[in-house]
């Protein structure tokens, strides 16, 4: 891809990665692309780097507009792999230029490169750097989703060049949120950002939504986000804002997402009646079985449900092991405002339900009990009674929903 012009002066100078299908354990099917700006100022100035797999594509880029040596600034928004990776190549191109980031984030560039030769400014919120007619203003963005994690916002651009934050894992030759939905679609933009944020973000929600709201409080205005992954937000930037705004406060779709795996196909068997009992009380379900469906998209799925049924058969009276590994990746994306209820098939002593329902304690969120075993195969008796479990079930979510988030959002952006 070549450079593209976002704003007068500034360029995207990254990366697409076409192949990438497994991102540290996330799934990728549509790929990524490692964003980086460059601000062709009175100091020309580039914000982040690319995966050093893609290094030289990165500087062909920037060769394209500057001779590298001539950069003077760098901001380093974030120091995960993907976006400082090429900083030690950039460097050497650019051997005068300083580098200005947070102060976690030069602690974390002091682990990863022989930093004794580079000069390195910490920044805080509020610290301003002038590049000419273009002044950046830096917003530090802690856990959103590193420690060093910061944003750039380029005064005179109304441009928020927000590291990870509002990105997507879509690989396009698109650049810019209305040219991707003019040769795709809105819902697979939002499914990709919905996608994004389930896996990555969720466990940040309260710090988003107050990191949104004191970005508005400081008066910035924006008519373009450019995060580090995925398309540039510039023909409603408020929209992705909105979006991030409703998953932070826990919004979700009236359904509920049946999550499970099987042995013997009896715990698969019980998931039929109990979506039946589910759609006659009124409520829609999504049923994924975890080893014909990558993990990320279970994650997703749950996300997107207001809550979620596990099912389990029990092996050596413990939960089957690939329903252990989804609930270790959820454990660790700390969900919350989900209604939880278990399922499951046993030989002889059980376990798999009661390990489910301990660990959905453990995680704090609200459940329904008891939940419902069938020993061995289902008879015609124990249809009807996982039938009447799905309706139970679906009774208390409608419930749990109404009370909860029935009422207008407290979002501090309209």
């Amino acid at each position: 891809m070549n450079v593209i012009e976002i704003k007068p002066g500034i360029f995207w100078t990254g990366a697409v990665d076409w192949a990438v299908r497994d991102f540290h354990g996330y799934v990728t099917p549509s790929g990524t692309t490692y964003n980086n700006y460059l601000i062709m100022d009175d100091e020309p100035t580039l914000v982040d780097t690319v995966k050093h797999d893609f290094v030289e594509v990165g500087v062909s880029n920037i060769r394209s507009l500057i001779d590298p040596s001539k950069i003077k600034n760098i901001v380093i928004n974030h120091i995960e792999n993907d976006h400082l990776g090429s900083l030690d190549r950039i460097m050497e191109l650019s051997p005068s230029a300083t580098i200005y980031t947070t102060k976690r984030g030069r602690q974390g560039i002091d682990r990863f490169f022989d930093t004794a030769s580079w000069n390195i400014k910490e920044v805080k919120t509020g610290d301003t750097l002038k590049t000419g007619k273009y002044t950046l203003r830096f917003v530090e963005t802690p856990m959103i989703h590193w420690p060093d994690s910061m944003m750039t916002y380029v005064e005179g651009a109304k441009l928020l060049i927000s590291q990870d934050a509002f990105g997507q894992h879509l690989a396009s030759t698109t650049r810019f949120d209305d040219e991707f939905v003019a040769a795709n679609s809105m819902t697979e933009l939002e499914d990709s950002v919905v996608d994004y944020y389930a896996n990555i973000l969720m466990p940040f929600g309260k710090l988003i939504k107050s990191k949104i709201c004191e970005i508005k409080d400081m008066g910035l205005d924006i008519d373009m986000i450019a995060p580090d992954h995925g398309v540039i937000w510039r023909s409603d930037p408020s929209k992705v804002l909105n979006m991030y705004l409703d998953m932070a406060e826990g919004k979700a779709k009236l359904q509920i997402a049946i999550i499970y795996d099987t042995m013997w196909h009896s715990t698969e068997h019980m998931t039929l009646p109990i979506m039946r009992g589910i759609i006659d009380a009124g409520v829609q379900c999504k049923v994924i079985k975890l080893r014909a469906t990558p993990m990320s998209v279970a994650i997703k799925e749950f996300w997107k449900s207001r809550a979620c049924l596990v099912g389990s058969p029990t092996l050596n009276n413990e939960v089957f092991p690939s329903v252990a590994e989804f609930m270790v990746h959820l454990k660790g994306l700390r969900p919350s405002d989900r209604l939880m209820g278990a399922f499951g098939s046993y030989g002889w002593g059980g376990g798999a339900v009661k390990w489910l329902y301990e660990t959905f304690k453990s995680m704090k969120l609200p459940v329904v009990e008891p939940g419902i075993q069938v020993q061995y195969r289902l008879r015609n008796e124990d249809h009807e009674k996982c039938y009447e479990y799905g309706r139970t079930f679906a009774k208390a979510v409608k419930e749990f929903h109404e009370k909860n988030y029935g009422a207008p959002s407290s979002a501090c952006i309209k």
